[in-house]
């Protein structure tokens, strides 16, 4: 008997960990969903989102903890997976999301805007973290405010963590997200108040705020058209979730993991074809194997990848609920 099943036994809240979800049993040795007619129901579609979500951290291993939603025009949205959904966890570069939305709340409230400049020093760069700032080579330099968020947010920039800190120290961020309604939604203060690691959240925590921003009820329009932009936007991670995709689907999922140590994390949203939000997913997993892979072939990661091409189709079918998001044009560009 594995963790999930342990813990899943006979209850709804837990629809994933017991394979089964709204009473129907998903066996290791279905047949591949993407094989199967395309869902037609919110419901049916979480009874394939759980199925999916219980062979594939099965066979990856490890821990996971998760919550996973379809949406349903007619009310409230169906749990698909429940994994643990309120465990406390280090979520690393997926809370850079929540950094994200207290910088703009600020911008929202006129006290920040994106195209004041930040200064780039060389005492600031994160030396051989993830992401642009640390390859310059050249500094000090200037940049705007929306530079920093867009790095923070497509190739998940280390050194941008530091530069929202210069405008949004640490116990004012933790207080605008508790205020937002996500105590455990938290980073972690340091003795330099502008700066911070990436600290904790749950799964339902993670999910709720992805809910929240899509609903339009975090930040302003334009806000929360900045931020859904860079999540889908093509230089964002594609690794996961978004891998086995075509550029169109890519442009349906607005999605940002987190990896540390042996942690892969993700979450995100997946939009229908008109861009109404149809899945919304918060994924945890540690302790697979392979903690210094942080490429494609790490096991979690991997199964993540199965995952969203699987997530994609099984909602397929649907008609998302709430603000319509369309993806963003953009195309190659070969200079001139």
């Amino acid at each position: 008997m594995n963790r999930r099943t342990a813990l899943g036994l006979g209850t709804v809240a837990t629809v994933a960990t017991a394979g089964t979800v709204l009473g129907a049993a998903a066996p290791a040795s279905a047949a591949p969903e993407v094989a199967e007619p395309a869902p037609a129901t919110p419901r049916q579609a979480a009874r394939r989102v759980a199925a999916i979500y219980e062979r594939e951290t099965v066979a990856a291993g490890g821990n996971w903890q998760a919550y996973v939603s379809v949406a349903d025009p007619a009310g409230a949205p169906v749990v698909a997976v429940s994994d643990e959904p309120d465990r406390r966890i280090e979520a690393y570069s997926v809370n850079k999301v929540a950094v994200a939305v207290a910088v703009l709340d600020k911008v929202d409230r006129g006290l920040l805007t994106l195209d004041q400049r930040v200064e780039v020093t060389e005492a600031i760069v994160v030396p051989g973290g993830d992401g642009v700032f640390s390859l310059d080579g050249a500094y000090p330099s200037f940049v705007t405010l929306g530079h920093v968020l867009a790095n923070l947010l497509t190739v998940s920039d280390d050194t941008a963590v530091r530069l929202c800190g210069l405008v949004c120290p640490a116990a004012e961020l933790n207080d605008l997200l508790r205020g937002k309604g996500f105590p455990n939604t938290q980073v972690q203060p340091v003795a330099n108040p502008n700066r911070f690691f990436l600290g904790t959240s749950t799964p339902r925590e993670t999910h709720d705020l992805l809910r929240a921003l899509v609903a339009g009820t975090l930040l302003s329009p334009a806000g929360t058209a900045f931020v859904l932009r860079l999540l889908r936007a093509p230089v964002a991670y594609t690794d996961g979730i978004r891998r086995v995709m075509s550029s169109t689907e890519r442009a349906r999922v607005a999605t940002k993991a987190g990896w540390f140590a042996d942690a892969r994390h993700e979450a995100g949203v997946i939009f229908d074809t008109a861009g109404a939000p149809v899945l919304t997913y918060a994924l945890f997993a540690d302790g697979q194997a392979g903690s210094d892979d942080y490429g494609a072939t790490h096991p979690a990661v991997a199964a993540r990848a199965r995952m969203g091409r699987r997530f994609l189709a099984a909602v397929d079918r649907l008609t998302g609920t709430g603000p319509a998001h369309r993806a963003a044009v953009q195309r190659p560009s070969n200079g001139g």
